[in-house]
């Protein structure tokens, strides 16, 4: 019954916002699980004293890529919304310059997934056009930045399991 009551609603929505079938696909790629690990899964379980380590001829640990995910994730949303934002100097502003703690790595896997959900409400909401040139921006949409968003965090989610797997920490 519920698959009804949802597939009724996702069609009310289609008729009042003609975008919305883009809208639920980009979700779908921001959320991940469908041709790719999640974020939860690719983070789950990992043993803390693996969190700083990189396999051998590799130059990343699972704490880099994690907070790369982070800042990345964090500077497009905030590109998204915000006119004053300034983005980090590239290369050394979105990698992290320490090693994981137990706290520090705890607090980037809640601030990525707030602002993955920020991200998936942006798209969410049939008020805001997909299309639109941000106007702070140099011809960027919010439709753009969710991709940009939905591609990297699937690149580098990848990375963290391949990270994992060579680690011995990875379990398919």
């Amino acid at each position: 019954m519920a698959g009804k009551k949802t597939a009724r609603k996702t069609a009310a929505t289609r008729r009042d916002d003609p975008g919305a079938a883009l809208r639920e696909h980009v979700l779908e790629l921001l959320t991940g699980g469908h041709a790719h690990a999640t974020f939860d899964k690719a983070v789950a379980g990992l043993p803390a004293e693996l969190r700083n380590r990189a396999p051998k001829g590799l130059p990343h640990t699972p704490w880099r890529l994690l907070e790369h995910l982070r800042l990345a994730q964090w500077d497009i949303l905030q590109f998204s919304v915000d006119p004053t934002h300034v983005s980090p100097s590239w290369p050394d502003g979105y990698w992290p310059t320490q090693d994981a703690t137990e706290a520090s790595w705890r607090k980037s896997v809640r601030q990525f997934k707030e602002d993955l959900e920020a991200m998936k409400a942006l798209v969410a909401n049939p008020d805001a056009d997909l299309f639109a040139r941000i106007p702070w921006g140099n011809g960027q949409t919010l439709l753009r930045e969710a991709l940009l968003a939905a591609d990297h965090n699937a690149y580098h989610v990848g990375e963290l399991v391949v990270v994992r797997r060579l680690l011995g920490a990875w379990k398919s």
